[in-house]
């Protein structure tokens, strides 16, 4: 099912928003992020209805794809984002 436009942009504002604050990143980071990502993809085309899901759980699922698509640090570990208490 494919959802309005307007509201996709819309919709596209809040998660990039706060994918930018849980990942520490500038808004055109993640904005030029989030426009190459999976999630992306998945929600512009309507698939698995992934528009209907929360913005919180958009920007979470985000941050996922985000750091597994990081380089790792010399350790072997990914750098994580940063977590806001009370946002998870």
């Amino acid at each position: 099912m494919k959802a309005d436009p307007i509201l996709l942009q819309m919709k596209y504002a809040r998660v990039v928003g706060r994918f930018a604050d849980r990942c520490g990143i500038t808004l055109g980071e993640a904005l030029d992020f989030f426009y190459h990502s999976d999630e992306y993809t998945l929600v512009s085309q309507g698939i698995s209805d992934m528009h209907c899901m929360s913005d919180e759980y958009l920007a979470e699922d985000l941050e996922n794809e985000y750091r597994r698509s990081r380089n790792f640090e010399a350790s072997g570990r990914a750098v994580p984002c940063r977590s806001r208490a009370g946002n998870r």
